[in-house]
């Protein structure tokens, strides 16, 4: 007996109701989980082809995440014939062809005519744990269709059907109760002997790749969200893999991280949103899509059944990656980079621009979490103080502009090496800490009236009154709306130096201003962490070293990454002696083998005139003096002042405490 039962998602804002109706379907795909086990999909394409030997196209790179990933190379074979023109519904008519491969990730099928209907049947290997991709196995069924779903080239705006097809044997030993599909789109669920089929309909190859899925046990939750029309906008939960987490502490606190984000921005691109969460381990990540966004994260950054009103770390940093990603909605998705807009996957998009939508959105997420008054301001301030330190504790931030890190990312982000601290910086990291300059400095030159939150709202305003809901900006729009609020040389002058330059940002001095106080731990020093400006550990051969600061006493010894340090002074190696030499002013002799060569080198950890240097960026009040001086402060924690800490030479208090009662309110009448 087959049962079928109709969902009732909310369809997304930009779901095209004529494709309810499967008459008009021109390309359709199947996806059939039935390998499982051996984390295979096998895919059918059907479409009737528009041009001889039509091409077949697979992405390489998935929005959101801008590295080559060649996600062709998880697809064995593809083979292909001919439907039968009476009856395209059995595949009757022709013998199977092999799909000829004309680049990476292009096959073309060269037997097919104009107006011919055509199978394609292939198969994906799917077994990567991370956002991007795909991950079958005996628990879970997650896909991105920019890894799954080859595109008929020319072909892309059509319609087309999308059916998920689940074996019995994959919820056999499952709760079905709690198997569910979990994506940003209505579906139809079809039931036959145990088996599930999803059908999804979609406008385009070009939504489809939008919206990621999952199937599996999950534990869920719907809540409201309300914008300033008192339109309501459904929001979806769903939590995967094995956790014990307090769902209703969940609910609670993304809702109100959700609802303060609506509050801002007075309403949505979107008319629902989805959460998909998978618990793992210790993977990490995110990635935003037009109506829902994909996570993974550590089960212990997941709330606990005691969990404190103020939210512990490992907590905190879950509900920031909720933030990060579904501000993403807005400030990604909706504006977004020029070269974003009409993106060809099959070739990089370089844009100067990623430290606007990543900085930003890294400045914005933990912002939100105060705001929303999920966290308090002391919790906050830690977090910001976090990236502070992650800025000073990276000496490539002297070496590369966070402009060039964005245009880079393709070459650089993803693909760490032991020399990445030393040549380059995170537009992530450095991009949240411009972002906090931009907005203080706004805050200063209007006297409170704007700020960086009134410049993302303008883009947004502009992306709402373009037909197409969306708008792609570039550098010269980022100074044409800034000049609204603040003159324009201010901001050509802000750019040259913070964001086309590599002038150390002035952060101490923007944070006094408002009533903050930056105070260097005397006693978290990078000696303590990083002895003669490396990064070992501790191995049975020696101490292996991992990175090598710049400039750094190791350095100028000729120490280098993957070295292994087998004596200090005559003496078996290991870290608790190197601690005890980080600071020494004597020179020690040291062995290291390089590869398998013995060698021999010497060692100055300090001179006189750096300690003096060190010393120099720090004042009586142990407040740091803003430099580009690599090794010192090694951390940093972020105080408010207030009337009882106010000293003689602070400024009055009641104006220092407004300084950052405005800052960190969202919402301060103007």
């Amino acid at each position: 007996m087959t049962q079928i039962t109709l969902k009732t998602n909310e369809q997304p804002a930009n779901y095209d109701a004529n494709v309810q109706s499967t008459a008009d379907i021109d390309i359709r795909y199947r996806f059939d989980f039935s390998r499982f086990a051996e984390h295979l999909v096998d895919v059918t394409l059907s479409f009737t082809a528009s041009t001889d030997a039509p091409q077949l196209w697979l992405p390489a790179w998935i929005p959101g995440s801008y590295l080559m990933r060649e996600f062709a190379r998880n697809i064995t074979a593809v083979h292909y014939q001919v439907l039968d023109e009476q009856d395209t519904a059995r595949d009757t008519s022709s013998q199977p062809y092999r799909g000829q491969k004309i680049d990476k990730h292009t096959w073309q099928l060269p037997q097919i005519k104009a107006g011919q209907s055509v199978s394609v049947h292939y198969e994906v290997y799917c077994y990567d744990l991370s956002v991007r991709t795909a991950y079958v196995d005996q628990q879970r069924l997650y896909g991105n269709f920019t890894s799954l779903a080859l595109a008929v080239e020319g072909q892309e705006q059509q319609k087309l059907q999308v059916s998920l097809i689940v074996p019995a044997t994959f919820l056999a030993d499952k709760d079905e109760a709690r198997v569910c599909l979990a994506i940003g789109l209505d579906y139809t669920e079809l039931q036959l002997e145990g088996q599930l089929c999803f059908a999804l309909q979609m406008p385009s190859y070009h939504d489809l790749i939008d919206y990621p899925f999952e199937i599996a046990e999950q534990d869920r939750f719907d809540f409201i969200i309300q914008d300033s029309a008192h339109q309501t906008l459904r929001h979806r939960f769903y939590l995967s893999g094995k956790h014990s987490s307090n769902m209703g502490r969940l609910q609670q606190d993304i809702t109100q991280i959700c609802q303060s984000y609506v509050d801002w921005l007075g309403d949505a691109p979107f008319a629902d949103y989805t959460f998909m969460t998978f618990a793992s381990g210790q993977d990490y990540g995110g990635l935003e899509h037009i109506n829902s966004t994909s996570l993974i994260t550590p089960r212990r950054d997941l709330p606990s059944a005691d969990e404190p009103k103020i939210p512990s770390s490992d907590y905190q940093r879950f509900l920031g990656l909720c933030s990060h990603e579904y501000f993403h909605a807005w400030w990604v998705k909706t504006v977004r980079p020029d070269v974003m807009l009409n993106v060809d996957l099959r070739k990089e998009a370089f844009t100067p621009l990623l430290w606007v939508f990543e900085g930003f959105t890294s400045y914005v997420d933990d912002f939100m979490l105060q705001a929303s008054g999920v966290i308090d301001k002391a919790s906050y301030l830690k977090l910001l103080a976090e990236q502070i330190n992650r800025y000073y504790q990276t000496p490539g931030r002297a070496y590369q502009s966070v402009a060039e890190s964005s245009f880079d990312a393709w070459i650089k982000l993803y693909r760490n090496d032991e020399n990445t601290g030393n040549a380059g910086i995170s537009y992530y990291n450095k991009g949240a800490l411009v972002a906090l300059c931009l907005d203080l400095t706004l805050l200063e030159k209007t006297k409170g009236r704007y700020r960086l939150f009134d410049v993302i709202q303008a883009f947004y305003r502009q992306a709402k009154q373009n037909d197409k809901k969306r708008i792609g900006i570039s550098s010269a729009d980022m100074g044409a709306v800034i000049s609204q609020f603040m003159p324009l040389d201010v901001w050509q002058d802000f750019e040259r130096r913070y964001v086309n330059g590599v002038e150390a940002l002035p952060i101490q001095t923007l944070l006094s201003a408002n009533g903050v106080k930056l105070h260097v731990n005397s006693k978290e020093t990078a000696d303590k962490y990083m002895p003669w400006g490396m990064r070992c550990s501790d191995t049975p051969a020696g101490l292996k070293v991992n990175r090598v600061l710049r400039g750094s006493a190791a350095a100028r010894a000729g120490i280098s990454a993957h070295d292994v340090i087998v004596a200090i002074d005559g003496i078996k190696a290991d870290a608790k002696q190197l601690s005890s030499l980080s600071t020494s002013a004597r020179k020690i002799d040291c062995h290291l083998f390089r590869r398998d060569e013995l060698m021999s080198v010497t060692v100055l950890p300090k001179t006189a005139a750096e300690k003096k240097n060190a010393a120099a960026d720090i004042d009586q009040d142990g407040l740091y003096q803003d430099s580009l001086h690599q090794d010192c402060p090694y951390k940093v924690t972020l105080h408010l002042a207030t009337p009882t800490s106010a000293s003689p030479s602070d400024e009055a208090a009641s104006p220092t405490q407004a300084g950052w009662h405005t800052w960190l309110n969202v919402w301060v009448d103007r």
